[in-house]
């Protein structure tokens, strides 16, 4: 069975360890799968602002179908890149795009 075979059974997405790809000789494809969620994330919540405004902790954590707090530290990483800016605080904060 390939690791794509693996990580696509009955529509889940299953995240395979790194041992698992050194022991099917598909290091790289750890990599490639870890990173590529990453960076695809950290486009979604920007394009989700463009298209809507703004979006909410709750609502990058439904995006991305994260917890809230991996929600958190995404917002915060797109923050500290100047990518949105932060408005309102705690439960009614808010990230749009910087002005």
């Amino acid at each position: 069975m390939t690791p794509e075979t693996l990580r696509s059974l009955k529509g889940r997405s299953w995240h395979l360890s790194a041992a698992t790809y050194r022991r099917l000789g598909d290091k790289a494809a750890y990599v490639h799968q870890r990173g590529s969620e990453l960076v695809q994330h950290e486009q979604m919540v920007p394009q989700h602002v463009e298209t809507h405004g703004r979006v909410s902790r709750a609502e990058a954590a439904r995006l991305c179908k994260f917890s809230p707090d991996q929600a958190y530290r995404l917002l915060q990483r797109l923050t500290k890149s100047g990518r949105l800016t932060r408005r309102g605080t705690k439960k009614g904060a808010w990230y749009e795009r910087r002005a």
